[in-house]
């Protein structure tokens, strides 16, 4: 807008509270003296052009499709192909897992997305000690290439697109993938899925992490180059923001941490001699999907217009693929309540709007009773549909990025860019991600965001509603899902029985000839596969890079 129109503008807008505002406040004063976002910053009672006026659309808004993506990276965007309703599931055994994905299917689902038990997550077989009580609780045990292929037994892997939320030991999982399509008689090249494989962001925030930094880094890079060149249409990382978000960081820490992360794999990919051209249009995130409608639209836009911004005048990518921020996003676990979990429906559904109306290329959408315990049947099919009502009949898909052009919308995402990228710079003083972690600086960060925003709950300063305002007296849940405690038994007879029935002196070569790998420097992903088709457990693998590579151990916060 020309400043001559500004400045009538803004001669207009202080006439109008003068005449017309302060009558009104006189009578009716408002609820605060202050209003604040989601993420505790504060929101002005009125956007107006005087708010965008430094916003240029060309070049910070364009078109979808076209650089810098702030609109969306697909021209039609829904128009076209609605996201994949990819919904998170598997517990207990690999037969009971197996049950829910061809429900999900046959319930119009249209991705498939893994959670795996903690002893998976860490590398152990569920005989391990550790796993004792955990076998089966938070996703499904999968020790050896026998319950992978059970677990996908009777979807074919060249139909679907699968997602697996694993990250110490996404190489391995990966590789188990990879010869159960080959079983199936379906190839590498006609793989398509995301592993998460995104260990920066345990370091931070999850916890779930084995290696050191540098060999988790080198990891994550041999899965780059392996599937540049064997599983292409593969995505070979989810950059997590979820979790980040999910620890109680801001949503402008989400994106710069998020981004941080994800610039020091780039670097680190290209430091091995890998074009980024090669590997960055393979990259994929996933972000959070919070409470605050508008400040999560905002911060997904942001968070797209950031990373192209980044891969092109960073690191001097060439095709626009490569500037393309595609993403997988969750509704807010966090944000799920044990009292009044009904609601939780609500949430739920607000929380998915915002991640439509931001754009996102996939969506699981949480069940009602997760604060509680794994979901039944009912409560997933109530989160499926969520998506499908939003899909088929609010309208939300008819056009593209339908909030663009909003006073709030663009002055919030401008927001959310330029903290998240104060952030940015302030860890590449400190070195980059890795260091930043390692001196405890992101962590810290989080910390402090989770424990202001509990301090407003206690304080009331933020209602939750049937939380610390509107309880009701409520009957002790009934219905839920538990996991049957037999199940760890069950799968270490099953595991015991996969050790019997293999070659038992294959897998000591192969695991054999994997540590030398790992002592070496030679890509670890052809050695990891062939000891998988022999049936060497996680554990087993696991156990040699554990003994090569060492452990990490976690920064201590001061």
């Amino acid at each position: 807008m020309e400043e001559k129109k500004l400045d009538q503008l803004k001669s207009v807008r202080q006439n109008w509270e003068e005449t017309v505002l302060n009558k009104s406040l006189s009578r009716f004063p408002e609820k605060k003296e202050e209003f604040k976002s989601g993420s505790g910053d504060t929101v002005k009672r009125l956007y107006t052009p005087e708010n965008t006026a430094d916003i240029d659309y060309e070049t910070e808004i364009g078109f979808p499709g076209q650089y810098p993506f702030t609109r969306g990276y697909q021209p039609t965007m829904y128009r076209g192909k609605v996201w994949t309703m990819r919904m998170y599931a598997g517990f207990a055994t690999a037969e009971k897992s197996n049950e829910r994905y061809k429900y999900l299917v046959n319930q119009g689902s249209t991705g498939l997305s893994v959670a795996f038990d903690l002893p998976t997550q860490i590398g152990y077989d569920s005989d391990h000690p550790l796993a004792q009580g955990e076998v089966g609780k938070v996703g499904v045990a999968i020790d050896s290439l026998r319950d992978m292929e059970i677990l996908f037994d009777g979807i074919p892997l060249d139909k679907v697109s699968t997602s697996m939320t694993i990250n110490a030991p996404a190489s391995v999982l990966l590789a188990m993938y990879i010869a159960v399509a080959e079983k199936q008689g379906v190839t590498p090249d006609k793989l398509r899925g995301t592993i998460q494989n995104d260990i920066l962001k345990e370091y931070i925030a999850r916890g779930t992490y084995i290696f050191p930094t540098e060999p988790s880094m080198r990891l994550i890079t041999n899965i780059f180059e392996y599937c540049s060149k064997e599983v292409p249409k593969w995505n070979t990382i989810s950059i997590s923001g979820y979790h980040i978000r999910e620890a109680g960081s801001t949503a402008a820490q989400e994106v710069g941490f998020t981004l941080a992360d994800g610039i020091a794999y780039v670097e680190a990919a290209i430091k091995t001699g890998l074009d980024v051209d090669v590997f960055a249009p393979r990259l994929s995130f996933f972000f959070n999907a919070h409470n605050d409608l508008f400040e999560e639209v905002a911060k997904y836009r942001a968070a797209r217009r950031l990373w192209a911004k980044i891969m092109k005048n960073r690191f001097k990518a060439k095709k626009e693929k490569s500037m393309m921020l595609k993403f997988h996003t969750q509704t807010a676990g966090s944000t799920l309540t044990a009292q009044q979990p009904d609601n939780n429906i609500i949430r739920v559904a607000m929380q998915a709007l915002a991640a439509v109306l931001g754009g996102t290329q996939s969506l699981h959408t949480n069940s009602r009773d997760e604060a509680l315990a794994l979901p039944t049947t009912d409560s997933v099919t109530i989160a499926l549909r969520t998506q499908q009502i939003l899909a088929n009949e609010t309208g939300v898909t008819n056009t593209v990025d339908p909030l663009a052009g909003s006073y709030y919308v663009e002055a919030k995402t401008k927001e959310i860019e330029e903290k998240a990228m104060e952030y940015i710079n302030k860890i590449d003083e400190l070195g980059g991600a890795p260091r930043a972690i390692d001196l405890g600086y992101i962590q810290k960060e989080i910390s402090d965001s989770a424990y202001k925003y509990q301090m407003e709950i206690e304080s009331q300063d933020r209602i939750v509603v049937g939380v610390n305002k509107y309880q009701v007296e409520e009957e002790t849940p009934k219905g839920l899902l538990k996991v049957d405690p037999k199940v760890g038994e069950m799968q270490k007879k099953k595991t015991d029985e996969v050790k019997a029935a293999r070659n038992n002196k294959a897998v000591e070569e192969k695991l054999k000839e994997l540590k030398t790998a790992c002592q070496g420097t030679e890509n670890v992903m052809p050695y990891i596969l062939a000891a998988v088709k022999e049936y060497a457990t996680l554990g087993e693998i696991c156990g040699v890079m554990r003994e090569v590579f060492g452990e990490y151990e976690h920064a201590v916060l001061l």
